[in-house]
């Protein structure tokens, strides 16, 4: 699989069971690493920014603000938010994809909801861990009309979403239409009715998981890591600006999570392997690739202490999610994981993924159609299917971020309505 060939492939999953020959992997190419030297990833009275707001005249999912007097808490109250509103990928994406563009096929869901269930994983996701926190129910897809509960809250994320909008269709597993903005902007009026009680909007947490693919869509676009990095300092722009716009709308509690490492997963080792042994650490990930996603994290951070200054009612907490997953792919034996660089839901090659045998799908092997299910014991694996974390992967992040060990400042999920004054 060359470069041409492996472009049409962002993090998103597979379409309906399919009949395929099976390809080979792509071969080293110096081409795809020659820039490596170039770049360095219920309205609770008396909570803090809760001010009240009202619904928008145009039936959107967004208040439109009315006076915002209260500011989050300096205080190291326990919030208890009774709605979180999440913008995302794929990683949070709990079943806006699947309603959209392409139906998720067993065996995804098949280890908690024992059916398919809207998310690219063989169960939760960390938003569902999330929202579980709270006593909340799971969120509910806002692109899926069918079922959904937006009671408290809603979830925005779309599996392919990137922060800046792309030219490229989403026609062979390109970026989703559902850029960030679109996301933050949608206005939706069918749901008028479904949503949340007017004061929860400035009551809830807004979350943020995104950035993944603008990285990707950089390397499947042929571009160098060096164009890539360049382009980093506006994809964040766009990100800052999309959180000024919730402040705007009336939100005053941000949990936002940097980038993994995109160097350690199967979909990016298989389509850009990397020439020389000195580009791959001990825990075997690309490290090319993982600076890029060091040096993403790096301007996010700046910006969001920019942010704090020009938005002084928020509470807005830095989490540092890349060091978690890091972890857990580099010393997977200290917490009872197993392979975490190889796919459990996949088909062939060193790590068990192929752009053309992919989860779920059906392929002919040997003249033989052939299933392509899951592994033996999903929770002792941490990659699901190439692109995704399995749900054991997932809860263990979870466990990990919401004690604040990871956070700027070092404030616990459960206090995120609070500011540090050490951070403003």
């Amino acid at each position: 699989m060359n470069k041409a060939s492996a472009r049409n492939t962002l993090e998103t999953y597979p379409p309906a069971s399919i009949d395929t020959p099976l390809a080979n992997t792509a071969q080293c190419d110096a081409s795809s690493t020659s820039s490596n030297s170039q770049y360095g990833k219920g309205g609770h009275s008396g909570r803090g920014g809760r001010g009240q707001v009202r619904r928008g005249g145009r039936g959107g999912c967004f208040p439109q603000p009315v006076i915002l007097s209260v500011p989050a808490l300096a205080s190291n109250t326990s919030c208890n938010f009774p709605a979180i509103f999440n913008f995302g990928d794929s990683n949070t994406d709990t079943g806006a994809d699947s309603a959209a563009f392409s139906l998720v096929t067993p065996p995804y869901g098949e280890y908690f909801f024992h059916m398919p269930a809207g998310r690219p994983s063989d169960g939760r996701l960390t938003i569902d861990f999330m929202a579980e926190r709270f006593r909340l129910p799971n969120l509910s897809a806002y692109l899926d009309s069918l079922g959904t509960n937006f009671s408290h809250g809603a979830n925005f994320a779309v599996s392919g979403a990137t922060i800046r909008p792309s030219d490229r269709s989403r026609i062979g597993r390109g970026p989703s239409p559902f850029y960030l903005d679109v996301q933050v902007s949608h206005t939706g009026g069918i749901y008028t009715n479904l949503l949340p009680k007017e004061e929860f909007f400035g009551q809830a947490l807004y979350t943020f998981d995104i950035g993944q693919n603008d990285i990707g869509l950089g390397l499947f676009s042929n571009q160098s890591l060096a164009k890539i990095k360049a382009d980093i300092p506006d994809v964040i722009s766009k990100l800052s600006m999309n959180i000024q716009a919730v402040y705007g709308l009336g939100g005053r509690s941000f949990w936002i999570h940097n980038t993994g490492p995109i160097g350690c997963f199967a979909y990016i080792l298989t389509n850009f392997p990397v020439c020389n042994a000195s580009d791959i650490d001990k825990a075997g990930c690309a490290t090319p690739y993982n600076e890029v996603s060091q040096y993403f994290n790096q301007k996010l951070k700046e910006a969001v202490v920019k942010i704090r200054k020009q938005l002084p009612l928020a509470a807005i907490t830095y989490v540092d999610i890349y060091s978690v997953k890091y972890l857990l792919m580099s010393q997977p034996q200290d917490f009872g994981f197993q392979q975490p660089l190889v796919a459990c839901c996949g088909f062939g090659g060193k790590y068990n993924f192929s752009n053309t045998a992919r989860c779920g799908q059906t392929v002919v092997v040997d003249g033989k159609r052939t299933f392509i299910g899951s592994c033996a014991n999903p929770s002792v694996r941490v990659n699901w299917d190439g692109s995704h974390l399995t749900e054991a992967a997932n809860k263990f992040i979870v466990d990990k971020i919401v004690t604040g060990k990871f956070s700027d400042p070092p404030i616990s999920l459960q206090n995120a309505c609070n500011r540090d004054a050490s951070s403003a």
